[in-house]
């Protein structure tokens, strides 16, 4: 099998490399994934992911990551501070215990006997846009990047200026054929603290199935959450249904939930989803445009732009 290595968003090419070096070297998806993503957790200027995340309403760096392998074996870490890579700690979780979750305190506790040290994660940049938000009334969180288009339109000419990123989700693909995900976040800017997305949830930020391939999410967790998205991609996948096409109907069910709820039902989000199967087969689909993945193959890494479901000037009278 040949190697490769699929993420979400224009950060994820540097991911990418980091990950696929692993591979090249023989090293299995599992080891891939993880060094993949913390690439993103170290670097302060991905706004959405590890030092230098955007804090919550109470000013707090909170941070979800989640890793799964072939096996079945899932490791994850919920609303954990001052730990500088999660996803290493939900490995850990993965590996020393016979839990699938920790969360909060229990997390940091549990990275503290394990020989994490408590660092700050909330650099200057970080709290100077905390400290705007709170003089602009600081009422509603925001999920920056790509999940209020009224905002972006604002804000930038392009969905996919620098900031404009979310959530690193991250799929690979070993030499023996092993498929493991990732994926890490601080989560929603402004959120309620103590909020959660799909990103450390097993069968919505991410889930693999080692027979068949593996799925990872990004954009507005609870849409996410709601529709089981990255579980209900490999169950296609399992039917035959191509990566890509699987994507496609992950995104139509989000959609599609989205209007049945009570909460959050507009058309102003965007979800979007990578997928691999064991065929090293890949796709990509996002319910708005504007979402780039990147792929690492042997043909090099490279950032593409997904095919979306929904047009920018689409309304919800127009379901």
């Amino acid at each position: 099998m040949k190697p490769l290595v699929i993420s979400t968003w224009k950060h994820g090419l540097a991911a990418n490399d980091a990950a696929y070096q692993v591979l090249k070297n023989g090293g299995n998806s599992l080891d891939a994934v993880e060094r993949g993503v913390r690439v993103s957790e170290d670097d302060p200027t991905v706004l959405s992911v590890g030092y230098g995340g955007l804090p919550d309403a109470a000013g707090r760096v909170t941070l979800d990551a989640a890793i799964m392998d072939w096996k079945a074996r899932i490791g994850a870490v919920i609303c954990v501070e001052n730990i500088k890579n999660p996803i290493s700690l939900a490995r850990k979780v993965l590996e020393d215990t016979e839990h699938t979750i920790l969360a909060g305190d229990g997390a940091f506790e549990f990275a503290l006997k394990n020989g994490y040290e408590a660092e700050n994660l909330l650099t200057e940049n970080s709290l100077r846009r905390f400290n705007e938000w709170k003089a602009s009334g600081g009422e509603n969180a925001e999920e920056i990047h790509t999940d209020d288009f009224s905002i972006l339109k604002r804000k930038a000419d392009s969905i996919n200026e620098d900031g404009n990123h979310d959530t690193i989700g991250m799929v690979a693909i070993d030499k023996d054929g092993h498929i493991s995900a990732s994926c890490t976040t601080s989560g929603m800017a402004w959120k309620l603290h103590g909020r959660v997305g799909d990103s450390p949830i097993p069968g919505s930020g991410l889930y693999v199935d080692g027979e068949v391939g593996g799925a990872a999410s990004t954009g507005r967790g609870e849409e996410c959450i709601r529709a089981c998205g990255s579980f209900l991609i490999v169950e296609y996948m399992r039917l035959g249904i191509s990566p890509m096409e699987a994507c496609k109907i992950a995104c139509e069910r989000v959609v599609k939930l989205n209007l049945l709820s009570s909460k959050n039902r507009d058309h102003i989000f965007q979800v979007g989803f990578v997928a691999l199967n064991v065929k090293g087969e890949y796709g990509a689909y996002s319910v708005r445009k504007g979402f780039e993945y990147a792929v690492y193959n042997q043909k090099g890494n490279q950032l593409i732009e997904a095919q979306h479901y929904l047009d920018e000037d689409f309304t919800i009278e127009d379901l």
